[in-house]
């Protein structure tokens, strides 16, 4: 028996995601063509033995959120169950909290993902390496040029048995270019290392805050737990961690920018895992060229060309002559007749006027390093915004014979001219 943990995290985080996130919580976000953790659920979903797939987050369990999981339950016939933690407890402090629930029916093992990534998953394979050797923590792990590997976690591995000797979080100086992906297979004893830094931490003193006069209380942080410096670092070289290599794809979702290459890279799978979801130019219809999702409600222009790497929400409409390149059109959303967006995600229920152009500058990883890696930089440099992704807030309305360039433009707004590097409050 086995179960699955998906920290989603919570309405603090992702401010690298907004406009983005305003409407929506970032797990739910589309991301070639359906909820960014629906990638994940279809992944645990097929590993054998597969008995439960639990979500740990302090999101507020909203309309959006429910419908999801209903329709999770249904599609995978699994129970898929949202923990919603009492306050932000870290990537460790909720499966402490929820220890009790992950454990329930004895599972051998459980998988424990980050919300944030975009991968293919290698699940099976990781199983199959923890069955052959048994040990507590399991990594996946990935290279990375020397620059980008200082972004993540940095793993140090005996080459032979692939035990991780020394680990650290985004390091300083070069450690090593084998990163952490944030993708874990845990054995039930894992737990016990997680309850001991509880315990520290209720022991030291500034987590200590007295709620009155006799009666000494507990700090909320002592709840919190950081899987990657309180307990990767410390028991590493201790024969506890050890790393799955992939050199499958991978990369971090962070900001609106790597949703966008996540979008690509999971249509590029779509050849493989899910042919149907992928449209097929056929006479009569729109003009597809490379990966395209397009959803069944959406209204799309016979003489429309779309591609490569789109995906089309639901009801969306697509007028005569649009011209679509790597870009995210979010359901409701309007794209009049001869409008042109490249590199851009066009929010819920926006407009876009008759021979418009909304365009962006991809931020892409260096095609000629296989090892580089999606950089999701600060927005801006010296006070002023870098060229980027174009982002369309929800229900944007962009006129006719407007030009739109690198530019983030919040929800709700009405433009009357072109922008080029802005961001339009």
């Amino acid at each position: 028996m086995l179960k699955a943990v998906i920290l989603i995290g919570g309405p603090q985080k992702g401010t690298r995601f907004r406009p983005l996130s305003f409407e929506v919580p970032k797990p739910l976000f589309p991301v070639a063509g359906v909820p960014m953790i629906q990638h994940h659920i279809e992944a645990c979903a097929q590993v054998p033995g597969m008995q439960e797939i639990l979500l740990i987050g302090f999101y507020q369990p909203d309309e959006p959120l429910t419908q999801f999981l209903e329709a999770a339950q249904q599609e995978f016939n699994l129970p898929v169950r949202y923990l919603q933690e009492f306050a932000p407890l870290g990537t460790g402090g909720g499966l402490y909290h929820f220890r009790d629930q992950i454990l329930a029916g004895s599972p051998e093992a459980f998988f424990v993902l980050n919300a944030d990534v975009c991968s293919d998953f290698p699940l099976s394979a990781m199983l199959e390496a923890h069955r052959h050797q048994r040990h507590p923590f399991l990594l996946l792990g990935t290279t990375a040029n020397r620059t980008q590997s200082l972004n993540y976690g940095c793993i140090v591995e005996n080459p032979q048995t692939h035990e991780v000797l020394h680990y650290v979080e985004k390091p300083s100086t070069f450690i090593s270019d084998i990163i952490n992906c944030g993708i874990y297979l845990f054995s039930p004893e894992a737990l016990k290392p997680l309850r001991d830094v509880f315990q520290r931490n209720q022991q030291d003193g500034q987590f200590c805050l007295a709620l009155g006069e006799d009666s000494p209380g507990l700090w909320p942080g002592a709840g919190t737990i950081r899987l990657e410096q309180d307990v990767f670092s410390a028991l590493a070289g201790q024969g506890q961690i050890y790393v799955h290599l992939t050199d499958g794809i991978w990369s971090q979702i962070k900001s609106a920018g790597s949703a966008l290459y996540a979008s690509r890279l999971y249509l590029s799978r779509y050849q493989d895992t899910h042919p149907e979801r992928l449209a097929k130019h056929t006479p009569g219809s729109p003009r597809i060229r490379g990966n395209v999702y397009i959803h069944p409600t959406a209204k799309v222009a016979p003489s429309a060309v779309l591609g490569p790497n789109v995906s089309i929400g639901k009801g969306v409409t697509v007028g005569e002559g649009v011209r679509l390149r790597e870009s995210i059109v979010l359901h409701g959303a309007t794209l009049q007749e001869h409008t042109c967006v490249l590199h851009s995600i066009v929010g819920w229920g926006s407009t876009v006027g008759r021979w418009a152009r909304v365009e962006g500058t991809p931020n892409d990883p260096n095609p000629n390093d296989p090892r580089a890696r999606m950089d999701s930089e600060s927005l801006f440099k010296d006070g002023k915004l870098l060229p980027a992704i174009t982002i369309l807030g929800c229900r944007v309305r962009i006129p006719a014979e407007v030009l739109i360039l690198n530019s983030i433009v919040l929800p709700h707004k009405e433009l009357s001219r072109s922008f080029t590097n802005q961001i339009i409050l």
